[in-house]
């Protein structure tokens, strides 16, 4: 991307991303829950609740953020995390890790939506609108980079603390950070300032349900919105399961033989998280530079996605065979295809779409891809408990498959 457009703000939406994105708690979750005594069906129905929290408090936040400012909404953001973070550090309980996780929601709410509007706001004002692609995969690439310097010191906090729990603590320093940073965002992207209306808040629930009954009734619209958000569903709902995959493969290995099985897991997961996020920051600047070698959007799309689930049956399958290396490759390409399609995805559905109906196809697009990873997380978790994670990952990467072609049959397929 061309020096003209790095200017100051580009560098705090950089900065945001990466701070945003040191979740030292993220590559032990999985692991954390498990020590807690929780199965792995528990496990997949917290992290339903959250999403299906997200799912229903990302309705009215749009409204909020209008009504107090978006800077104000992402402060508010950082402080439920923050929050969370306390909750989960103390905690033992699923009930109380149920509520953690609805807090946790409400900063993932008030701040996804939030964020992104304010960019392509500042995209907007500075007159950089066709450079949407490549400047929201530079911004997303620093957010990866943060996750991958996140995971070594992840990997290191485990390991001299011997205590998952310990990283909750760790992770609100760099969030003190973001929130403070917020303050520091220009006036002119909290966009025009209106007052609260209840009567429109409560609209704004029935218009969702409008919203998704128009979806539904072009089947044209909704091949585009299953081919656009199917995939980050997906991906939102097998991506922490990848840490047990890790921890088998750390106990496999025949090294540091006389540390316990967490800090040798622990070494071993900080640094291949490492190396992921590495990967997928390299790749998300890219995306720009690989969209631009096909002559539509949705060409892309589909093959990535395609790719990405075949890369779930694979790893899967190889895993329950124990061929652990192999299988932690393929789960590696999961990866790599999210962060590669996210910024094509997102020019797909604005240059697609009608202007007059793009706010509220947004508003599906991002309601759905919540929706299913609320639905896959606990059928994960069920049929780990059921059959193994290995087998687990394929069942549900050849049901998206069939989603996929389900997709393919109602999208545009001379755009293909």
């Amino acid at each position: 991307m061309d020096k003209k457009y790095k200017d100051l703000q580009f560098y705090k939406f950089c900065a945001y991303g990466f701070l945003k994105n040191l979740r030292f708690f993220e590559p032990f979750l999985v692991l954390f829950f498990l020590e807690k005594g929780l199965n792995f069906f528990q496990i997949g129905t917290l992290y339903s609740i959250m999403k299906i929290a997200t799912n229903i408090l990302e309705i009215p936040t749009g409204i909020i953020a209008d009504s107090v400012g978006r800077r104000r909404s992402m402060v508010f953001s950082f402080s439920s995390y923050i929050i969370s973070f306390i909750i989960f550090y103390f905690s033992k309980s699923y009930t109380i890790f149920a509520f953690a996780m609805i807090l946790y929601a409400f900063g993932e709410a008030f701040r996804t939506g939030t964020h992104k509007a304010m960019i392509f706001e500042y995209l907007k004002i500075k007159g950089w609108e066709k450079m949407k692609v490549h400047y929201y995969g530079n911004t997303r690439s620093c957010s990866q980079l943060g996750s991958a310097i996140s995971s070594l010191i992840a990997g290191g906090i485990v390991f001299y603390s011997g205590k998952y729990q310990t990283i909750f603590l760790f992770t609100i320093i760099p969030y003190i950070f973001d929130l403070i940073l917020m303050l520091t965002y220009p006036k002119e992207l909290d966009g025009t300032l209106e007052r609260f209306d209840f009567k429109e808040f409560t609209n704004s629930f029935k218009k969702v349900i409008k919203e998704f009954a128009v979806a539904f009734k072009s089947a044209r619209l909704f091949g585009s919105i299953l081919i656009s958000s199917s995939y980050t569903g997906y991906y939102s709902a097998v991506k922490d399961f990848l840490q047990p995959m890790l921890k088998s493969f750390a106990i496999s290995l025949p090294i540091f033989m006389s540390l316990s099985e967490d800090k040798r897991s622990s070494l071993v997961i900080g640094i291949v998280y490492s190396v992921i996020y590495f990967l997928t920051s390299f790749v998300s600047r890219r995306s720009g530079k690989f969209a631009e070698k096909f002559k539509t959007y949705l060409k892309p799309l589909v093959l990535t996605m395609s790719l990405g689930f075949v890369f779930g049956i694979l790893s899967g399958i190889t895993y329950e065979f124990k061929l652990f290396t192999i299988s932690i490759i393929f789960y590696l390409g999961i990866y790599l295809i999210e962060n590669l399609r996210k910024p094509i995805s997102v020019a797909y559905i604005s240059n697609n779409i009608d202007n007059n109906i793009l706010a509220s196809v947004l508003s599906v697009e991002s309601q759905f891809k919540t929706l299913l990873t609320a639905i896959l997380t606990p059928v994960i978790g069920y049929l780990a408990d059921l059959i193994g994670i290995g087998y687990a990952l394929s069942i549900v990467s050849i049901g998206l498959i069939v989603l996929t072609l389900i997709s393919l049959k109602f999208a545009a397929h001379n755009e293909i």
